[in-house]
């Protein structure tokens, strides 16, 4: 996978015409680069440089200390120095002579935003005196390119962690029943994730989310103590890691009460413009869209049908991490800055999860992940069509 990533990552430099691309890191245990999972592979104590230009020329500069273990994980040809890196990475720089270089920093992208302020000031120090100092860009685009734009090896991998995820989800589904509590739906997950041998997609403290009636903790909180009663609309928030990548998926259930076969007129409406509003989202998300359009055509059937709009981004991408940068399918709201406006390109993977709320009874959401194809999009989760009921 990182040698198929490397050679993306190539074509993207010659497609944006950029002649290098720097990843500079440290102490990558404690901070991290977010892009070093997906084309280095490897871990570093003192600072490294991870170089790759246009014309396909790799590079690692890493500590000597490091140097046999990167060796042993990354695609990248090794050069161990001991004293200071500042003279292998000029000699190269000197040798390729790029008239601009990418790093990683990003006003808006968290994904495109991993090189620290102060490796950013130890690097400048490095090339202060040189021509290179004026040809640093923001590698923003690269990155957004490269984690959105799936191979046919991420893409088989993303399919079979939805693959596990619809698995778990079909065992809460013969578990649920009045009386259980958040935390006791979290279990049967827990419990399914131990056997399988798998992780959560994201903070186990959150993962699954499971939320049950009118009052809730709310999006991003962890399971409570609340408990499923008749009359509950009850929603789960969950996805599974699997070598390396992972799903996001929503699911909603209603509890009958006594006496009632199916789910009263209100809540099945609210569960019925829901699935409307996905295949409204899924007709507009196409290559070359802005990622508002997409959220609008859901968000505006929701409003028109008569509920609040949601409070959040209809779909984001979905990768090695579950909220996995790039563009988004998202409102022209400040704090989703130029994410926003990006356009929606081939290979990428969104989720679609548009929410809305049944005054007495619970939120309604459902959560599906779609990939983009070359003209329109195809669903990568099996969708739910029906509301699915507990009791009766």
């Amino acid at each position: 996978m990182l040698n198929e990533k490397l050679e993306q990552a190539a074509a993207i430099l010659n497609e944006q015409q950029i002649d290098a691309w720097l990843i500079f890191v440290r102490e990558t245990s404690a901070t991290p680069d977010p892009i070093l999972d997906l084309i280095v592979g490897a871990s570093v104590v003192w600072p490294a440089a991870f170089l790759l230009s246009r014309n396909g020329t790799k590079a690692a500069f890493v500590g000597a200390i490091d140097a046999a273990g990167v060796q042993m994980r990354t695609p990248f040809p090794v050069e161990a120095y001991k004293t200071t890196i500042k003279d292998p990475l000029l000699r190269l720089l000197q040798q390729l002579d790029p008239q601009t270089i990418a790093i990683n920093y990003s006003r808006d992208d968290v994904m495109a935003d991993g090189l620290t302020h102060g490796l950013y000031l130890m690097l400048c120090d490095y090339l202060q005196g040189t021509p290179y100092l004026q040809r640093l860009v923001s590698s923003e685009k690269i990155i957004a390119s490269l984690r959105g734009r799936k191979s046919a090896g991420e893409l088989k991998a993303i399919r079979e962690s939805i693959a596990e995820t619809l698995d778990i989800f079909d065992k809460v589904t013969s578990c649920l029943r009045p009386g259980l509590s958040e935390q006791d739906v979290a279990e049967v997950v827990n419990q399914e994730l131990r056997k399988k041998g798998l992780t959560p997609a994201w903070g186990a403290d959150h993962c699954p989310s499971v939320f049950t009636g009118p009052d809730t903790a709310g999006t991003h909180a962890g399971p409570t103590g609340r408990r499923i009663e008749p009359g509950h609309i009850i929603n789960m928030d969950f996805g599974v890691a699997k070598n390396g990548y992972v799903a996001d998926l929503q699911r909603t259930w209603y509890v009958l009460r006594p006496g009632e076969k199916q789910a009263p007129a209100e809540v099945q409406r609210g569960f019925d413009v829901i699935r409307q509003a996905i295949e409204k989202a899924t007709a507009a998300l196409k290559p070359g869209v802005a990622g508002w359009v997409v959220d609008a055509a859901a968000r505006d059937h929701i409003v028109q049908s008569g509920y609040e709009e949601y409070p959040h981004a209809l779909g984001h991408q979905v990768g090695r991490s579950a909220h996995d940068g790039g563009g988004l399918l998202s409102p022209r709201w400040d704090r989703y800055k130029n994410l926003s406006f990006l356009p929606i390109e081939q290979g990428q993977v969104y989720t679609i999860e548009p929410r809305l709320t049944v005054a007495g009874h619970g939120v309604v959401t459902v959560e599906e992940m779609v990939v983009v194809t070359k003209d329109g999009c195809e669903f990568l989760s099996t969708p739910q069509l029906e509301l699915m009921c507990v009791g009766g």
